[in-house]
């Protein structure tokens, strides 16, 4: 899920939260659902810039339209399932 910045460097800084948010963390570690507190705030700001770099292709794509001709190939391969094999 962090791959992308496995041996990149990393910055610690101070963030204020409020007081239902670090208690939203706290209980998401105790959980189990996350191994800390700021790998669940690293995880839900790479999901925050997945969506803004999904939103950016998006405008391009209403921009431009797309860049090739395989919409029709998609359709295609598509109704048949069973050329994957």
């Amino acid at each position: 899920m962090h791959g992308w910045y496995i041996g990149s460097m990393t910055t610690q800084i101070a963030v204020r939260l409020p007081d239902e948010m670090v208690a939203f963390l706290d209980r998401a570690v105790a959980q189990g659902k996350a191994a800390s507190r700021a790998a669940l705030v690293s995880s839900a700001l790479e999901s925050e810039m997945r969506r803004q770099a999904a939103e950016a292709d998006a405008a391009i794509l209403r921009r431009q339209g797309a860049a090739d001709d395989l919409d029709p190939l998609v359709d295609w391969t598509a109704g048949r399932p069973d050329i994957a094999g």
